[in-house]
C-alpha cells in the first residue's frame, strides 16, 4: 500500500515536472517557477515515504528475528544442538583415547617383546659360549675359530635363528 503511495507521488512529481517543462516552453514564466518546487516536494516526499518504509520493514524482521531467536523453541533447539555436539565430541574423543591407549599398550608390548628377545639372545649366547669352551680341547683350532667366529658374527647381528642353527650344529660335534 506504502509503495503504491510512493509511485503516485513520483508520478505525479513528474507530471508536475512535465507540465512545467511544457508551460516553459509555452513561454509562460511565472507558472513554471512555482510547479517546479512542488514537482521537487513530491519527488523528494516520494523517496522519503520509500526509505521510511524500508526502514520500518528493516526494524520489523530485525525484530521478528530477535524474538524468534531469544523464544523457547529456538533456545531449546541450541540447547540439544549443543549437547548432540558435545555428545560427538565425546564420542570422537573416546575413539581417540581408546587409539591412543591401543598404541601405548602396543609400544609397550614391543618393548618388553624386544628386551626378552635380548634376553634370550644373551642367554643363548653365554650357552653357545660355554659349548665352545667344552669343545675347544676336542675339535681342531681352525674349525673351533670358524665357530667362534660364526658366534660372533651372528651375536652381533641379533640373528637368534643362526644363533640356534649354530647351536644344533655345536650339540651334533659334541654328540659325535
Amino acid at each position: 500500500m506504502i509503495i503504491r503511495i510512493a509511485l503516485l507521488l513520483f508520478l505525479s512529481a513528474l507530471a508536475v515536472f512535465l507540465v512545467a517543462d511544457v508551460l516553459l516552453r509555452l513561454s509562460i514564466p511565472v507558472l513554471p517557477d512555482t510547479l517546479n518546487p512542488i514537482g521537487i516536494a513530491l519527488l523528494f516526499s516520494a523517496f522519503i515515504l520509500l526509505l521510511a518504509n524500508g526502514f520500518a520493514l528493516i526494524s520489523k524482521l530485525t525484530a521478528k528475528t530477535v524474538f524468534d531467536y531469544f523464544s523457547s523453541h529456538q533456545r531449546l533447539q541450541r540447547r540439544l544442538l549443543f549437547i548432540a555436539q558435545k555428545q560427538q565430541e565425546i564420542i570422537r574423543l573416546f575413539h581417540l583415547k581408546t587409539a591412543k591407549i591401543s598404541y601405548l599398550s602396543e609400544l609397550k608390548r614391543q618393548r618388553l617383546l624386544d628386551k626378552n628377545n635380548q634376553k634370550h639372545l644373551q642367554m643363548l649366547s653365554k650357552a653357545i659360549d660355554q659349548q665352545l669352551l667344552a669343545l675347544k680341547n676336542h675339535i681342531p683350532e681352525t674349525q673351533y675359530k670358524h665357530l667362534q667366529a660364526q658366534h660372533i658374527c651372528y651375536k652381533n647381528n641379533q640373528n637368534i635363528n643362526a644363533l640356534l642353527e649354530l647351536q644344533q650344529q655345536i650339540a651334533a660335534i659334541i654328540q659325535a
